[in-house]
């Protein structure tokens, strides 16, 4: 997305972030290489993930200590993943779950990644997919797994408040799962999926058989008012609704 945005929009973004009353950030998600980091950098991303996931154990603590020592001096916060997590691909129009076996994150992983990386978030696999599930796939979190993991890291040797958090994205077919994940310790949950699929479909119905509508200001409305209420549902899931008091602003 943002090699299809570019560089120029993130200034809008920034510009509207500064000027909002909320705290915010401008986080780059699932970053692949040190080039995509760097760039996110420059642009003034405040915070960036770096997803090597896919390699070795060894490796991925490698690429994130790479990551975080260009990030860190330069107040960069930076995520890191470990485990598998679930990814759901578009086939023929059919949607369907990418990776069939996850590969769960081992609570001692979690502890020595941490301890040696000094990451400042963990995306962890407890069962999670990426993006919109199919209607007959109904997700299951390890709810159990999830605390082991947060009380391993939270009493290791690691003495930074670190900020632990699941990857859990678009759980709409069981909103329970994620309320409860939240009491657990979740502090970080994504809903990209979630608010564009609102957006879009309701521009669907916005654009209809009309053949002459085409201002954005007529197009959009509709759909911004469909988007605001989805995010205002996931902030009561997500019990977020009064947290700006904890900020200095």
């Amino acid at each position: 997305e943002l090699e299809f945005q570019g560089d120029s929009f993130i200034e809008m973004c920034k510009d509207r972030a500064n000027k909002s009353h909320v705290p915010m950030c401008i986080h780059l998600d699932h970053g692949a290489t040190m080039e995509q980091v760097q760039r996110a950098i420059r642009c003034g991303f405040t915070s960036v993930m770096i997803d090597a996931s896919s390699e070795s154990f060894e490796d991925n603590i490698k690429i994130t200590k790479e990551v975080i020592k260009v990030a860190h001096p330069l107040g960069v916060s930076v995520e890191a993943e470990l485990g598998t997590i679930g990814d759901i691909k578009e086939d023929s129009g059919n949607r369907e779950i990418g990776s069939k076996e996850i590969i769960f994150t081992k609570p001692e992983d979690a502890k020595k990644f941490v301890e040696e990386t000094g990451c400042d978030t963990l995306a962890i696999a407890i069962g999670t997919a990426h993006g919109i599930y199919p209607k007959d796939f109904v997700p299951h979190l390890e709810q159990e797994l999830l605390t082991e993991i947060k009380n391993t890291v939270s009493n290791s040797s690691y003495n930074k408040s670190i900020v632990r958090q699941a990857h859990i994205a678009a759980l709409h077919k069981d909103q329970q799962q994620i309320a409860e994940a939240v009491k657990r310790g979740v502090n970080k949950i994504n809903i990209s999926s979630d608010i564009k699929d609102a957006f879009y479909q309701q521009l669907r119905k916005t654009l209809g058989n009309d053949s002459v509508i085409r201002e954005p200001f007529d197009l959009y409305l509709e759909s911004i008012d469909a988007m605001k209420e989805v995010v205002n549902q996931k902030i009561d899931l997500f019990n977020d609704a009064d947290k700006m008091k904890y900020y200095k602003l």
